[in-house]
């Protein structure tokens, strides 16, 4: 069943997102654009290869009331992605985390660090060994106001039952109590919404050195192999590029 607006949720409580919302595309379902709650699950196969239990929990999401409910893969464009889509409704207060983990991206646990920790001036999410977990592509005062902007309910490895209750928690006007936390639904966030997609600087972050020594080494790599490549044109016959000499 899908949670409805009241009147007194679109009154001075709630406000229109920005005009582009949701401004990125990915894997995800659109719902009540008044809801105080947004669901990321979080995706372990290939993108062409979803299980039908993720699916469903997408499903379940905005079934249950939610803005947006999709999965997320990578602790780096992915982030980028929601970062960018909620800072885009201030309506969305929560970020609910549910489904498995990610072995490889580890990517449950980059997003637990991310509202722990933040990110280091490079962008670096701090605190976690997930390996490329960096927001190249979103400026730092957007991650700031995201990171304001949404409290994150962790409901990782949980069923979907308790999903729905999380959703529920999150709406109601009196704050309640669920798993530790107190989730109830406090209004749109008082900042205009803010529009924008990413810049797309970086598109393989598992390219980019991790610190100043990665840098160097890799610098001094391409210097190598511009010397080398000048070596071989230095001795290489004028007449190679001649088709009847070859």
């Amino acid at each position: 069943m899908v949670v409805g607006t009241t009147p007194e949720m679109q009154s001075s409580r709630k406000v229109q997102p920005h005009p582009d919302y949701p401004s990125e595309e990915g894997r995800y379902l659109r719902g009540n654009d008044f809801s105080p709650v947004a669901v990321v699950v979080i995706l372990n196969t290939d993108e062409d290869k979803i299980p039908p239990e993720i699916e469903a929990i997408v499903r379940a999401g905005v079934e249950s009331g939610a803005a947006l409910s999709g999965t997320v893969q990578t602790p780096n464009i992915g982030f980028e992605k929601i970062t960018w889509n909620i800072v885009g409704n201030p309506n969305i207060r929560y970020l609910v985390l549910t489904g498995p983990e990610s072995e490889g991206h580890r990517t449950g646990e980059a997003l637990k660090a991310l509202f722990a920790n933040g990110i280091d001036e490079r962008g670096r999410i701090i605190g976690t060994d997930a390996p490329f977990p960096t927001l190249y592509n979103v400026p730092r005062k957007v991650v700031n106001r995201f990171l304001d902007q949404v409290t994150l309910v962790d409901c990782q490895f949980q069923d979907i039952p308790t999903l729905r209750a999380a959703i529920r928690a999150c709406y109601q006007e009196t704050p309640t109590e669920f798993r530790g936390q107190l989730l109830g639904d406090p209004g749109a966030y008082p900042a205009e919404p803010i529009g924008g997609k990413l810049t797309w600087k970086v598109t393989q972050p598992w390219a980019v050195p991790k610190d100043e020594r990665e840098a160097a080494a890799k610098e001094r790599a391409l210097a190598l192999i511009e010397q080398l490549r000048l070596r071989n044109a230095r001795r290489r016959p004028e007449n190679d590029d001649d088709p009847e000499t070859a």
